[in-house]
């Protein structure tokens, strides 16, 4: 059966106190194994912080790595769609990992659908601040300038800035937040819009699986939720687009 996983924003952590939370997302692409599907895509946040360094690679994440290296040696396609966190994700996820990388949105069949995948930052009116932010971050000559940090300090600087970033945007419901209804909003229009069948996205935390009457037949807004809390990824196959939770 051709089956593609979705998941998002699992933000994984450096240092051991997160090693737990690492160790568990390892099992949980381990298990992906068993369900022998073609393909796995991350829509975005899969580091809480990602940047590559010309000759350095963060430790911590050696076993996840190698556990999507692991994958793609089974023949299952690995795709990145890049998140908020994680847009500097470049060579060395491409060429030793194997992952296909998306920097903004990619348009691919889901088990027969036209999707259109996209990580979903940026998508509320209200983010005017973080559009002019992305912009300044991906300049290359800002990149070039970050490079020059050593990684530990880099690494140090980011947990203070997305600690900072979660304080400031945390909700008590996520799937009534700003970002919620702004990515559900926008799902809406493109599927109205004949852009898509599916358009499944991340960022919100706030997993769903809404289906929207169209005049050519039904279409769908998949959101995984966020890995990281609640475990929710979404499988597309066999004529099912499903939520589903890792119970380890």
């Amino acid at each position: 059966m051709s089956a593609t996983v979705l998941f998002s924003d699992v933000h994984l952590k450096s240092g051991p106190g997160a090693r737990p939370v690492r160790g568990e997302f390892v099992r949980f692409l381990q298990s992906l194994r068993a369900l022998r599907c073609e393909r796995v895509v991350c829509l975005g946040d899969l580091f809480d912080f990602w940047f590559e360094y010309r000759h350095v690679c963060f430790s911590d994440y050696y076993a996840v790595l190698r556990a999507f290296s692991d994958l793609r040696d089974d023949g299952v396609a690995l795709h990145l769609v890049c998140g908020n966190h994680d847009f500097w994700a470049g060579r060395f996820l491409r060429d030793e990992v194997g992952f296909e990388i998306h920097p903004d949105s990619v348009e691919m069949d889901l088990d027969g659908r036209r999707a259109l995948l996209y990580h979903g930052d940026g998508v509320n009116p209200a983010d005017r601040a973080y559009r002019v932010y992305r912009r300044i971050a991906r300049n290359p000559l800002v990149v070039g300038m970050f490079r020059l940090l050593h990684p530990d300090w880099a690494m140090a600087l980011a947990r203070a800035v997305s600690h900072g970033s979660r304080t400031l945007t945390r909700v008590d419901d996520p799937s009534e937040g700003p970002e919620a209804r702004a990515l559900r909003d926008r799902a809406r229009a493109l599927l109205e819009a004949g852009r898509a069948e599916i358009v499944a996205c991340g960022h919100s935390h706030a997993a769903a699986v809404e289906r929207f009457p169209l005049p050519g037949g039904d279409g769908f807004y998949v959101n995984p939720g966020d890995w990281l809390r609640h475990k929710t990824y979404v499988f597309c196959g066999g004529g099912a687009v499903e939520l589903r939770t890792w119970q380890g």
